[in-house]
């Protein structure tokens, strides 16, 4: 086991709790005017799926247990699960919809995504920062609409909902953010 910072924890690392270990789905750190800043993970019990809440001093130490972090091409998905494949020796893992969590909607065929593994079962997923989707659907431009700041909604085509600049239209293809379904830019290709 490592200890670690409590503000160094990010989404997707596995924390070692009282002998129990438990996947981190967010983690945020607060910085109150008065007082002392906290970070405020919440977590999933690994062995049942229990989600947890904790709240730590940023500067306190929790453990965070070994695993073994690889990447992994994502396959496809059927009853079983998600279906991974390790690229170096072809060896498979299949992850449940509850292991992945929200994030499934972002899976795209043939993707390279980080898995964690604990004593060869995969217990945590990393998608890539940024993938690249198509608008499905978005309100048209409202003329005189110029202000940099005024996003409108638009529904991607794995069927998230985000916010785009004005100018962005259906059937364009756009790069959002997988951390928290934020336009980032449009797609170069």
């Amino acid at each position: 086991m490592v200890k670690v910072i409590a503000s160094s924890v990010r989404k997707g690392n596995v924390l070692d709790v009282d002998g129990k270990l438990y996947v981190v789905l967010t983690a945020a750190n607060f910085h109150p005017g008065k007082g002392t800043p906290v970070t405020q993970v919440d977590m999933r019990r690994i062995s049942d799926g229990v989600k947890v809440s904790e709240r730590y001093r940023t500067t306190e130490q929790v453990e965070r247990a070994y695993v073994e972090d690889s990447d992994h091409t994502f396959l496809y998905e059927d009853g079983e699960g998600y279906h991974f494949m390790n690229p170096a020796n072809y060896d498979q893992l299949v992850m449940t919809s509850d292991d992945i969590g929200d994030q499934k909607v972002f899976l795209q065929d043939g993707m390279t995504v980080t898995l964690s593994i604990h004593e060869g079962l995969a217990i945590a997923i990393q998608l890539p920062r940024h993938v690249t989707l198509e608008i499905v659907e978005t309100e048209p431009v409202t003329k005189g609409q110029t202000a940099s700041s005024s996003y409108k909604p638009a529904i991607l085509s794995n069927g998230v909902r985000t916010l785009v600049p004005p100018h962005i239209v259906a059937n364009t293809r756009v790069v959002i953010a997988t951390e928290d379904n934020s336009y980032v830019e449009r797609a170069k290709d």
